[in-house]
Order: structure tokens, then sequence, then C-alpha cells
């Protein structure tokens, strides 16, 4: 793998850090700000009326989705609750048209969370040719991981081709095989490969010897046709929380800041259905990805959710809102520190220099 020119640091030779220098330095940067809104707004104002209407903003909104993660809009009530709000945060739940005022600030404030979230996670980009694949093939841990991956294969009546598939699956971006779950890379890199493969009972042996010569087909594929990945790694065990909830004075300005866009009755009391709502709004100050993002991560929040009863639907007191609030984020806590979660997500990324949501800077792709 070969680092790609694109900014940021460099990561041996084996790719490069986006931490979110480049949506800071666009963010702080006012006139050049300024002038990225002005062709944004005018990209999105169809009409040209000098205001976006809610249908007009939808593009932007699905972009911000796509850039942290979330699943398209429709696909998870979950993520789409965190679309709703996106769209509230611009539209302040009452305009029906935003301004370009309104909509520079409220992007200003979208993109610097980003830029807080790629700092404290960066993205990796790697160019995976074949040198990482040939390496680890011709390398003296092979045979020992491919017997160790081949015991792991449960596929009583598969071909030796399924089996190499699932094989395959099993090698990461560190060993040099792009993610073989994707469909260009299955198409495009893998199937070619597999016409190497001679169909023959399966066994160790014979599954090792096909493996590596399908390995060295698909090097050479990757050596014609290079992958760029995107690749991030990330552990959950709590501690974002922990350091949350330590600083008194830092938990109240985030519950204040999480509560502003959920709706009080006449009583100023509030739903418990928007907890989840507050509680994405808080994720990023607790070191949490967005709900719908991780199924794993949203396991546990349906776990905590039942144990404390936060699903019943009903209206409570500002105050007690927020206890419950940080009563979820303490039994989060308490269920990462105990097992935590770690994610390692590779995205292929079929056009390397052009950005993945147009409402970022392009060399942040």
């Amino acid at each position: 793998m070969e680092s790609v020119s694109l900014k940021g640091k460099k990561v041996g030779h084996g790719g490069q850090v986006i931490d979110g220098s480049d949506i800071m330095e666009l963010v702080e940067n006012k006139q050049v700000f300024a002038d990225f809104v002005d062709h944004k707004f005018q990209e999105l104002d169809k009409d040209s009326d000098g205001k976006l209407s809610v249908k007009e903003l939808e593009p932007a909104v699905a972009d911000i989705g796509a850039a942290i993660g979330l699943p398209a809009l429709g696909s998870s009530p979950d993520s789409d609750h965190i679309y709703s709000e996106v769209l509230n945060e611009f539209t302040h739940g009452t305009h029906d048209r935003v301004s370009k005022s309104e909509f520079k600030e409220v992007l200003s404030d979208i993109l610097l969370g980003m830029a807080a979230g790629l700092k404290r996670d960066p993205i990796v980009i790697l160019r995976i040719d074949s040198e990482d694949l040939l390496e680890f093939i011709n390398g003296p841990s092979f045979e020992s991981e491919m017997v160790s991956i081949f015991a792991q294969i449960d596929l009583p009546s598969g071909s030796m081709k399924d089996y190499i598939v699932k094989a395959l699956e099993k090698l990461s971006v560190e060993q040099g095989m792009p993610p073989a779950s994707d469909s260009w890379v299955m198409s495009n890199i893998v199937e070619p490969a597999l016409g190497d493969c001679h169909e023959q009972p399966v066994s160790q042996e014979g599954f090792l010897m096909e493996f590596k010569k399908v390995a060295q087909s698909l090097a050479q594929r990757l050596k014609e046709h290079p992958v760029i990945v995107a690749h991030s790694e990330n552990n959950f065990d709590g501690s974002g929380i922990k350091r949350l909830l330590s600083n008194k004075f830092e938990l109240e300005k985030t519950l204040e800041a999480a509560i502003k866009t959920v709706p009080k009755d006449r009583s100023g009391k509030m739903s418990k259905e928007y907890l989840r709502v507050a509680l994405d709004a808080v994720a990023a100050s607790a070191g949490l990805p967005p709900i719908g993002a991780i199924d794993e991560m949203d396991k546990v929040v349906t776990e905590v959710f039942k144990m404390l009863q936060a699903d019943d639907g009903k209206m409570v007191r500002e105050e007690e809102f927020k206890k419950l609030l940080t009563e979820i984020l303490g039994s989060m806590m308490l269920q990462l520190e105990g097992n935590p979660i770690s994610v390692s997500t590779n995205s292929v990324v079929h056009e390397p220099f052009s950005s993945s949501s147009s409402l970022l800077p392009s060399s942040t792709s």
C-alpha cells in the first residue's frame, strides 16, 4: 500500500490520516468559508429565491448523514431521528425557509462537530495494491494463520471456492486485502481471481494450496487495479463517558445544549421519547458513535433504556429528563467498561479524490 497524496499525516507506507484539520482550516478561514457557503447555497437554492426550503435542504441533510456514517434516510427509525434533528437545526423547528446567514451558522457548527469527531477518531486512507498481500502470502506466518482461518470456517457442504471466499472475508487491510464484502471488490478483484481455483474435495492441504494460488492472482489484479479504502478503528470502553461525567461543569453544559431542541408542553414537561435524540446530541462529548451507526452500540442503548424504563413515553420535568439522561450515560459506561466494543470499518472509496459528501472539502474523502 502506498500513501495517497491528500493533506494529513503520513502513516508509514501504509496510508494517510484524515483528522479533520482540513475541515477546521476551511471553517476558520472566514473568507474561504464564506465563498464555500455561497457556492453551496447557490447550488441548493434551485428556485434562486435567496432562501432554502425544506425540500432544497434535504440533499444537504443527506450529505451530512453520509459524512457521519449514518444509513440512508428511511432505513432505520433511530437514524431517521437524527436526520430529522439535523433538519430541525437548520429550520429551528419553525422556519419553512432558511436564509444564507442561518445556513452558514448551522453548517459551521455541524462541520466543526465533524472535525472534532475526526480528530478523536481519525480515518486512514489506504491505497491497497499487491505489496502487502504478497508480503503476507510469502511470509513465515501465512500457513499458520490460514490454518487457523480454515478451522473457523463452517461450511459442511461448501465448495473449495466457498471456503476461499469466506477466508478472503476474514483477511484484514493490514494483510493487504480490501473488504471482500464490497460488491465492486467482489466483481472486479475477487471473482476474476477465483477463476484460477480448481474444484476438489475440501481438505486443509488442498485449501492452503488453492488459496495461495487465488491470492497470487488476486495480488496481480490489485497491482493493475489498486483499491482505495477508508479505514477507521474505534474502541468504545466507556472512558469518554467517564471523562464527561467526572466534569460537572462540562456535563451540565452538554446536557443543556442537548435539551435545547427537545420540545416542551405548556407545563414545561418533556416526553421521554426524545431521550434517544438527546443522547445522540451528547454522543460526541461522551466519546460515543451516532445512534444507528453501530449495531453493537445500539444493542447497549436498547438494553439500558429497557433497564431504566426510559422508553415508556412519559412526560417529565426538565431536571428529571437531565437526570435520566445522566443515568443512561452512567449505565452505558458500566456496560462498556465490562464489555468494550471494538469496531474496525473499511469502506471502499471508488472515487478517491472526490468528496464523500458535497458539504465537505474535497480532501476529506
